[in-house]
């Protein structure tokens, strides 16, 4: 069977053909690490090196599939193997902050804001059985009005005057007539039958911003999106997966624990257990 010259012969051929280079380190049967300077505006971009790559055979040699592409308009240097090394340097130095996936979690939950609440009024929706409506203080001119599913699991009494997690830039929902600003966070177990209502540490100030991280992230902490930006990117649910409490009751999203300038947030006694 006919086959193509090796890189080598390729490159004697079309030294000369007034391109910038394109330099292949052949490495194994089945891959190759490539890389491409410009080619001069005149010329065309190389069109052939995606099929090079699926077509490259164990003597190092390219199909006759690939005969179809043009080779002449740019300039292939003659093979050199690379060293294992050399791979996981080169894909070493590529890799950004970007492509660390607890980074983009960190970051979307930076864009949400939770803040220390406290309710200051509850009782039962007069049109649903199993919501509750308070009013909570979350540091604004007035208690937002937030409706929370928690009839089954807490007692009313216990929702006085209680400090609570918000979170505040969630998009309004109408729960039976009453729009809802806001959701109340609470620790669950899987089957969902023990509910309890996160903690703000003792001293927490309704209004505060809560943050993930350690005490000096703080200062840092960006601007939170609007609700509608929320929304469309849908970071809420980006985040919600990655929260739960630990070990010790102590909320965290992934490495990084959940806290208010007076400490830590908990929750009372659920371990190893969802948020929402």
């Amino acid at each position: 069977m006919a086959s193509f010259p090796t890189a080598a012969a390729i490159a004697n051929v079309t030294k000369n053909a007034g391109c910038g280079t394109a330099r292949f380190l052949f490495f194994s049967s089945s891959s190759i690490v490539s890389k491409f300077d410009h080619c001069r505006p005149q010329r065309r971009a190389f069109p052939l090196f995606s099929p090079l790559l699926h077509n490259h055979n164990a003597a190092g040699r390219i199909s006759r599939d690939c005969a179809r592409f043009p080779l002449s308009f740019c300039t292939v240097s003659s093979a050199e193997p690379a060293t294992s090394d050399a791979i996981a340097s080169s894909s070493a130095s590529l890799g950004t902050d970007d492509d660390d996936p607890d980074k983009k979690i960190k970051d979307a939950a930076n864009m949400l804001d939770f803040r220390v609440g406290k309710i200051i009024k509850a009782w039962r929706h007069q049109e649903a059985d199993s919501l509750y409506v308070e009013e909570v203080d979350v540091g604004e001119p007035e208690p937002r009005l937030i409706c929370s599913g928690l009839v089954k699991y807490i007692p009313l009494e216990q929702l006085l005057d209680r400090r609570v997690i918000v979170l505040a830039n969630l998009k309004p929902r109408n729960m039976r007539g009453i729009k809802s600003c806001g959701m109340l966070m609470a620790a669950s177990d899987a089957s969902h039958e023990n509910v309890e209502l996160l903690l703000p540490p003792e001293g927490s100030i309704p209004g505060e911003r809560i943050w993930f991280g350690s005490e000096d992230e703080k200062e840092g902490q960006p601007v939170a999106a609007t609700p509608n930006q929320i929304q469309k990117k849908k970071t809420w649910e980006t985040v919600q997966p990655h929260l739960k409490t630990d070990s010790c009751c102590i909320v965290v999203l992934g490495p990084h624990p959940m806290r208010t300038s007076a400490g830590l947030v908990t929750s009372t006694s659920l371990k190893n257990a969802n948020i929402s």
